[in-house]
């Protein structure tokens, strides 16, 4: 273990939100512009103390890095022991800067109990975090049932019209989902000190360990069943589009942009290096799995009336696309996997803050209210149509990026399932475009449309980074999938070792650039000559050749 961290980073990212919603605790509830104040201050500052992620990241090294390590419950062997890799650096990133614009889009939105919402969003913020860097497996699960609790309320309380039941649904279909995780924890805590004699929640440990396939089969089983509800994967997705729907606009914010990335977080992390053996055995039903939800949420979406709804269905389209990149098992595929899991937190983070905007003025969600915006609101307009751009994969927006990655690193495995992707995106292209063309082309049919204001300067600071991002990865996604290199070497060390070899000779050929390039130049090389003969024999189990 290296760059054991001298200033305790991830701990000031983790905790600043904490901080925040302390604060706020001793504000009057009547000071509300001072709580807004407050609670955008502290988002601000959090996303501010994690730049430096980006910075000192060191791309050369697989090592863990800004480490920090005390006991914390020694008669069980459990830690505080955080750090982070360029996957998780990003996902930071991602959740800092998503947290700061979905409380800033809270501004005007919240009028009622406007201090208890504050806190519960910095709270949630914590959680995130900390699910994110924690090293050891029992803080990582204490910081994932954290999340659990300021989201639920954040539904019960600030949704719309079914928000109870909504809440209810997604607090046990989550809970459910992580008691049988929490088992699976235990079995791979147990064997660890069978075989070592040494009890700890160690993840970096449990990396290592050579675990019997039947006991990897069920343990598989168990962290599939926790993470899949979270990404959500079909059939473990019904909760989803219920909690977008009935949820604040920050609320769907932060749950599509970051929550259901714990879920594919999850398998990258824990699923794929520690039970490597159990991950091939599983490829078919999950890529399977994959396509129906891929297809079936594109359909579904299709059909909807409600525009939150809609978008809603499209994430669980989006998901199975990640999760159809990651069970590929090869490094394009789980790189592209990464990249698309931050494009899809951009693009689908963005399309429910352009749904929070018209339904905070006409208080309604059903597409056949709407038509001809782009006449009344013509920069919302065209912020919402670099948003469904992006959604939908057009080159030179970062969708696309994720989505080419995706479909090589498929179609090298197996073509029929690359095939069922390119359906998935096709439809996505259907009902995104179909949707902009009902509610901003057209006639103003509806007198209550007629006086809507366009995009105000606080709403336009919201889209800001977002559309910045958009197209940075969109042109050039270097420096992002740079990053990714030494995380997704170590995840196919351990579940495809196969690779190793090309990776290190890619890397040997481009001494200089040592933290990338090596994924860029193995994609220029796939396709053709002795590159793509290596590629195509791998020992993945259930998919053809």
């Amino acid at each position: 273990m290296s760059n054991t961290a001298e200033f305790p980073l991830l701990s000031l990212i983790m905790f600043t939100p904490l901080v925040g919603a302390v604060l706020l605790l001793f504000v009057s509830k009547h000071s509300e512009n001072t709580i807004r104040w407050i609670a955008n201050g502290f988002a601000v500052l959090g996303f501010l103390v994690s730049l430096p992620l980006w910075f000192w990241l060191d791309q050369s090294t697989s090592d863990w890095q800004f480490v920090e390590r005390l006991s914390w419950i020694p008669s069980i062997g459990a830690e505080y022991f955080i750090g982070v890799d360029g996957f998780s650096a990003l996902l930071i990133l991602l959740a800092t800067l998503m947290g700061s614009i979905a409380i800033l889009s809270s501004w005007t939105a919240i009028t009622e109990r406007v201090k208890e919402y504050y806190i519960f969003l910095l709270l949630l913020q914590t959680g995130m975090i900390g699910a994110f860097v924690s090293l050891d497996f029992l803080l990582f699960f204490v910081f994932w049932e954290v999340m659990l609790v300021p989201m639920y309320f954040l539904i019960g309380i600030w949704g719309s019209t079914n928000r109870l039941y909504s809440a209810i649904k997604f607090f046990l279909f989550t809970l459910v989902g992580s008691v049988i995780m929490l088992l699976g924890i235990l079995a791979v805590y147990f064997y660890h000190h069978e075989v070592t004699g040494v009890y700890t929640f160690d993840i970096t440990r449990f990396h290592e360990l050579n675990m019997p396939f039947d006991l990897q089969w069920w343990v598989f089983l168990a962290f599939f069943l926790g993470f899949a509800v979270k990404v959500p994967m079909f059939p473990f997705h019904t909760w989803l589009p219920d909690a977008h729907t009935d949820a604040p606009t920050a609320g769907s914010v932060i749950l599509a942009a970051v929550l259901l990335k714990m879920g594919t977080y999850g398998f990258i992390r824990f699923s794929l290096p520690i039970l490597p053996e159990a991950t091939q055995a599983f490829v078919p039903w999950v890529v399977w799995l994959s396509i129906i939800g891929i297809i079936y949420g594109a359909l579904v979406a299709m059909a909807q009336r409600d525009w939150k709804r809609l978008v809603a269905y499209s994430s669980v389209s989006h998901m199975g696309m990640v999760m159809l990149g990651m069970f590929a098992l090869t490094p394009v595929g789980i790189t592209g996997s990464i990249v698309q899991q931050i494009n899809h937190g951009i693009s689908t983070g963005g399309l429910f803050l352009l749904v929070g905007v018209v339904y905070e003025r006409r208080h309604t969600r059903e597409i056949s209210e709407y038509g001809g915006l782009s006449k009344i609101m013509p920069a919302y307009a065209a912020v919402f149509l670099v948003m469904t751009m992006s959604s939908i994969g057009l080159p030179t927006l970062n969708g696309f990026i994720g989505e080419i990655l995706i479909l090589q690193g498929i179609f090298v495995v197996n073509k029929v399932w690359a095939a069922f992707a390119a359906t998935g995106i096709v439809l996505g292209a259907a009902y995104m475009l179909w949707l902009y063309q009902r509610t901003m082309f057209g006639t103003v049919n509806n007198p209550k449309n007629e006086g809507l204001a366009d995009l105000s300067l606080r709403e336009f600071a919201t889209f800001t980074p977002l559309l910045i991002l958009a197209v940075w990865i969109g042109l050039y996604p270097k420096p992002f999938i740079d990053r990714l290199d030494t995380s997704v070497d170590r995840v196919m060390a351990r579940v495809n070792s196969t690779y190793a070899p090309l990776n290190a000779g890619a890397a040997d050929e481009d001494e200089a650039e040592p933290g990338g390039g090596d994924l860029l130049a193995q994609i220029d090389g796939e396709t053709t000559g002795d590159g793509f003969d290596r590629l195509v024999r791998l020992p993945v189990r259930g998919g053809s050749r």
